[in-house]
């Protein structure tokens, strides 16, 4: 094919999908674009991902961490994910009701010497000491295990309130029990403040908070990232494809230049937007591991294959998707919770109820985007129809149309 009719072709396939479809459809461009990294169908069982240290503590993590909810029937997916160096899993008591925990204690089982070569990861939704303890003891029950290599308070928005001296002995006394090696807590909003917080606290081993290509070239949580790496915190990224909160946005900015020429530019280099959407997040050595969702082969080797890739994002690549981002800024929640929470008489978790809509739409994960939904007070839930939003639109740095997207929640899931 000539180098025309390469771009031409390329170009009205990228028209045709819009940005937000390719990820499905971007293996039948293997033809059109001259990979120059590895792509996944190339990935072995002999390649192993790199590892990095995390944060003071004295372990090396692998930099992706297989996350998501797995169930035992999974079991081909979490032994491919060890023999290539995914050895950081993530976990929590509440995913899949405890499944995901269940099909881990099954792989241990059937591979008990894996167990000392894999970074385990929980998480528990409590600054509770009593319940820390309890889910604590179910979740080494069902992940057949004695211990786990980190332990996270999941959700925490307010270090202050949350992070108490109560859960400092708590988690000192599970230590010197030999239950946990390390202790820290995840964030979904808020990011800023929790990490600047915690940097200064001097007893948090590890965090994992939302960090993608649209958060990472904000002022305030880079130095708030920078403060946790001088305080030796190992920090893990989440939600690094950073999705869209709603379906209604799904094409926003994705047929404008800018997004046509940053997808071709990948393309040419061998990887599609996914994978540089991870590539970007890895360029900042502070960031240990991404976790990402990986239900199936595909995704997996895909991922892999981004994290053995040795090809730089270029500056111009990086201008792209920082373009794009702000394009499509309001279909995106940065979390920033502290803005627009305050200014809704009614008590309603704005920044919670739009990831509960990411869930559904964009992951296309109705039960889970249910359970947190359902999870939320019956006032809560009523208010949400009836409530004012226009003030916290007014602020919104994403410029969210905020009302409209709890609204259609609220219909969605209710």
């Amino acid at each position: 094919m000539s180098g025309k009719k390469r771009k031409i072709s390329r170009r009205n396939f990228i028209k045709a999908a819009g940005v937000a479809g390719l990820g499905s459809a971007l293996g039948a461009l293997n033809s059109l674009a001259p990979a120059q990294g590895i792509s996944a169908a190339s990935v072995t069982e002999s390649m192993t991902v790199p590892t990095r240290p995390f944060g003071k503590t004295g372990a090396d993590v692998s930099i992706l961490a297989l996350g998501g909810e797995l169930s035992a029937s999974d079991l081909l997916v979490f032994r491919q994910a060890f023999k290539m160096g995914v050895t950081y899993w993530d976990t929590a008591d509440s995913y899949g009701w405890g499944k995901n925990e269940k099909a881990i204690g099954k792989y241990f089982a059937k591979f008990p010497d894996d167990r000392e070569k894999v970074f385990l990861v929980s998480k528990a939704g409590t600054s509770n000491p009593q319940k820390l303890t309890e889910k604590l003891n179910v979740s080494l029950i069902r992940m057949n295990t004695s211990y786990v290599d980190l332990y996270f308070i999941h959700h925490v928005s307010n270090v202050k309130k949350e992070l108490t001296d109560e859960v400092k002995s708590w988690a000192e006394n599970a230590k010197a029990e030999g239950k946990i090696r390390f202790f820290g807590f995840s964030a979904h909003k808020n990011m800023e403040h929790s990490l600047l917080a915690a940097a200064k606290l001097g007893w948090i081993d590890g965090i994992m908070m939302s960090y993608n290509y649209r958060l990472m070239v904000q002022n305030k949580l880079k130095r708030a990232v920078d403060a946790c790496a001088k305080a030796g915190i190992g920090m893990t990224a989440m939600k690094t494809q950073a999705a869209f909160s709603a379906n209604f946005y799904a094409t926003i900015g994705s047929k404008t230049d800018d997004a046509l020429k940053m997808t071709e530019s990948f393309l040419n280099k061998g990887y599609t937007a996914e994978q540089a959407k991870l590539k970007v997040v890895w360029e900042n050595p502070n960031i240990a591991s991404i976790c990402s969702a990986m239900p199936n082969m595909t995704i997996l080797r895909a991922n892999v294959a981004a994290a053995l890739d040795k090809v730089k994002i270029s500056s111009g690549d990086k201008k792209r998707l920082e373009q794009y981002a702000r394009q499509t800024a309001s279909g995106f929640c940065a979390g920033c919770a502290s803005i627009c929470e305050p200014l809704v008489h009614a008590d309603i978790p704005i920044s919670d109820i739009l990831r509960y809509s990411m869930y559904y739409h964009s992951y296309g994960d109705r039960e889970k985007a249910s359970a947190f939904y359902n999870a939320l007070s019956p006032d809560v839930k009523a208010n949400i129809p009836k409530a004012d939003y226009a003030k916290a639109e007014k602020y919104c740095p994403q410029k969210i149309q905020i009302g409209k997207v709890l609204k259609k929640t609220y219909e969605d899931l209710t």
